[in-house]
């Protein structure tokens, strides 16, 4: 543990604004139960490869709708922490 004492504080150095969002599970919660609800409607799946398919097109529509509308972590808040922390290390 202490070799990796470095690694595992690193969240204490981001923006207190992001701590919420990095220790929730939310938006894992949300896609799984997209995932059963819609594998739900389906059934029955003639394969394993189907279902993969399902899921995996699931996960790439999620990717690509949390791309475009939210922000989930706004990112102008850890630049400016990052600005800080830099004239504070100068």
């Amino acid at each position: 543990m202490e070799e990796t004492i470095e690694q595992t504080l690193t969240f204490f150095r981001l923006p207190r604004q992001h701590h919420k969002h990095l220790k929730s599970t939310n938006m894992l919660e949300r896609l799984n139960e997209e995932i059963r609800r819609r594998t739900y409607v389906v059934r029955i799946f003639p394969n394993a490869e189907s279902c993969l398919r399902l899921v995996r097109a699931l996960a790439v529509e999620t990717h690509e709708n949390w791309m475009e509308a939210n922000r989930y972590i706004n990112m102008d808040d850890l630049r400016e922490h990052k600005k800080l922390a830099l004239r504070q290390a100068a």
